[in-house]
C-alpha cells in the first residue's frame, strides 16, 4: 500500500525508550502521533540531597519533559533529615509522590508498611530495561522476593583527604588499611602543623557505629533483627574517647560549631570544613566527592578517597552498596510514567550526562562505558575508589530492621548525636530493638524520647548515603 501522492509508506520501527529512537529518520509519524495524543498525566518525584544534584536532577526532569511532552513532573528536594520528616508525614496523608528516592537503611521498613510498589511487571514488560544492569546490581532493591527499588548507583562509605594539606605538614597519605589510632595521630599532627582542623564534619553520626563492628567481624543488629548484634561495647566506647581527645585538641570540629554552621545533613555537603581548607580530612559517602570537590574549587584541589580506618587487628570496615533508589509509591497514581520515569533515570545516556554520577556510579553498563571519556577529576576519583575498594570489602550487611528508625531517634537524636552514658543505658535495656512506629515502646523499653524526636524524623546519617 502507498500513501497518499504515490509516497511509499514509512515502515515505523519500534520505541522502547527515550534513547532508541531512529536517530536517522527522525521520530516515526505514527509514533509521534500516539505520544501527542496521550492523555495529560502529572507525576511528582521527589528526593534528598546537596544543591549540586538538585541543580542536576532537574536539568534531567526537564530533559525527561521533552522526551515525554505529555508528562508533566512537579518535583520538591530537601537535606536528609527534612526530607524524611516530609516523606513520613506524606505517608500518613495519603499524599506520597509517584516517585521517590529511598535508602537501603529503610528499604525494608518502608516495603513492610505497604509504601512500595513492585516494579516485576514493569520489568517483564520492558517499561524498565535492566538488560544491562548485573543481577547484584538489583538484589539490593529487592524486599520480599519482589524488586521494589531500582539502584541509582553503587557507592561506600569514606575518607575524604587534602593531598596538599598532608603535603604541606609533611606527612605521607594514609595507607589503605589504616586504624583509628593512625586516624587520630594523623588528625593531631596536621592540627600542630597548619593550625587546622584534621578532621570536619562527619563523625557523631549513626553510620560509624556499623563500621566499627563491622570492622570487629560484627553487626549492629543480629541476624533476624530482633537485637544488638555485639555484646562488648567498648569498641564504640573507645570510638566516642577518641572523639572528645580530638575535640580538645582542637583537631576535630566542636560538635556545636558542627551543628550551626556545618552541619552536612541539614546543609548539604558542600558546608563540610574540607570545602573552604579548614579541615584536611573529611568524611562522606564516595558519590558526595562530586559535589565536594565542585564546591571546593573543582578539578584545582588535589583529593583523594581512601577507606574507613579499622580498629587495631580488625577486618574491612567497608562495603560496597546502593548509593540510593528510586521506589515507586503504592500511592502512585500514574505507575506506569513513574516507572518510565526510573527507565529514564537508568538507561539514558543523556540523562546521565547531565547527572555524570553524581548519586554513585551508574548500574547501566552502557551509561559507564559512554561516560568514562567525560569524567571529571571527582568522577574519576569516585570510579577508581570504588575498584580499589572491591579487592577488600565486607559482603554488604542486610537492611536495618523496622526498628532501626526508633533506635535512631529516640536513643542517638535524643543525646545529641552521640554520647558514651546513652550507649550504656541502651545497653541495660536487653539489646532490643525498639519496634517500628511506636514511641510508646521505646519508653517501655527504658528509652526517654526527646521532645525533638517526637517531630524529627532519622537524622544522624550523613546526607543518608549520599
Amino acid at each position: 500500500m502507498r500513501a497518499s501522492g504515490g509516497a511509499r509508506k514509512r515502515r515505523c520501527r519500534r520505541v522502547d525508550g527515550p534513547d532508541r529512537r531512529d536517530r536517522a529518520r527522525g521520530p516515526c509519524p505514527a509514533a509521534a502521533a500516539a505520544q501527542q495524543a496521550a492523555s495529560p498525566v502529572e507525576l511528582r518525584v521527589a528526593w534528598w540531597g546537596s544543591q549540586d544534584r538538585h541543580n542536576r536532577t532537574i536539568k534531567a526532569i526537564v530533559l525527561f519533559q521533552k522526551k515525554h511532552p505529555h508528562v508533566k513532573v512537579s518535583y520538591e528536594f530537601a537535606g536528609w533529615s527534612d526530607y524524611w520528616t516530609k516523606m513520613t508525614t506524606q505517608a500518613a496523608g495519603p499524599n506520597l509522590p509517584d516517585v521517590m528516592q529511598q535508602d537501603y537503611a529503610y528499604i525494608a521498613e518502608w516495603s513492610s508498611r505497604g509504601l512500595r510498589a513492585p516494579l516485576d511487571d514493569h520489568v517483564k514488560n520492558g517499561t524498565i530495561d535492566t538488560r544491562n544492569v548485573s543481577e547484584a546490581l538489583l538484589k539490593g532493591g529487592v524486599v520480599g522476593g519482589k524488586l521494589v527499588a531500582i539502584n541509582l548507583g553503587s557507592n561506600s562509605q569514606c575518607w575524604v583527604i587534602d593531598l596538599d594539606a598532608f603535603k604541606s605538614a609533611g606527612l605521607e597519605p594514609p595507607a589503605p588499611t589504616w586504624t583509628w589510632a593512625d586516624f587520630e595521630k594523623a588528625a593531631l599532627a596536621l592540627r600542630e602543623k597548619l593550625g587546622i582542623w584534621g578532621m570536619g564534619s562527619g563523625l557523631w553520626g549513626e553510620p560509624r557505629w556499623g563500621s566499627l563492628y563491622l570492622s570487629a567481624g560484627q553487626w549492629r543488629y543480629s541476624a533476624d533483627g530482633s537485637r544488638i548484634g555485639y555484646t562488648d561495647d567498648k569498641p564504640f566506647v573507645d570510638y566516642l574517647g577518641m572523639l572528645l581527645r580530638l575535640q580538645k585538641a582542637q583537631a576535630l570540629i566542636p560538635r556545636p560549631d558542627e551543628l550551626s554552621s556545618h552541619n552536612v545533613d541539614t546543609q548539604g555537603v558542600e558546608v563540610t570544613p574540607l570545602v573552604t581548607r579548614k579541615a584536611a580530612m573529611a568524611y562522606m559517602w564516595s558519590n558526595q566527592v562530586v559535589a565536594v570537590w565542585k564546591a571546593g574549587g573543582g578539578d584545582e584541589r588535589n583529593l583523594a578517597l581512601l577507606p574507613l580506618p579499622r580498629i587495631a587487628g580488625g577486618k574491612a570496615a567497608n562495603y560496597l552498596k546502593p548509593s540510593m533508589f528510586f521506589s515507586v509509591t503504592s500511592q502512585a497514581r500514574p505507575p506506569k510514567e513513574a516507572a518510565m520515569f526510573i527507565e529514564f533515570f537508568t538507561n539514558s545516556i543523556e540523562a546521565n550526562e547531565i547527572l555524570m554520577a553524581e548519586r554513585g556510579v551508574p548500574i547501566s553498563s552502557k551509561v559507564r562505558q559512554a561516560l568514562a571519556p567525560n569524567l571529571g577529576r571527582s568522577q574519576k576519583e569516585m570510579f577508581a575508589y570504588l575498584d580499589r575498594l572491591g579487592k577488600d570489602v565486607q559482603p554488604i550487611p542486610p537492611p536495618d530492621p523496622p526498628g532501626h528508625t526508633e533506635i535512631v531517634k529516640n536513643v542517638i537524636c535524643a543525646a545529641g548525636g552521640g554520647s558514651g552514658g546513652v550507649w550504656a543505658a541502651c545497653s541495660r535495656q536487653g539489646r532490643r530493638a525498639a519496634p517500628a512506629g511506636s514511641q510508646r515502646d521505646a519508653r517501655r523499653e527504658g528509652k526517654e524520647v526527646a521532645p525533638s524526636a517526637r517531630t524529627t524524623a532519622p537524622a544522624t546519617r550523613s546526607s543518608a548515603s549520599g
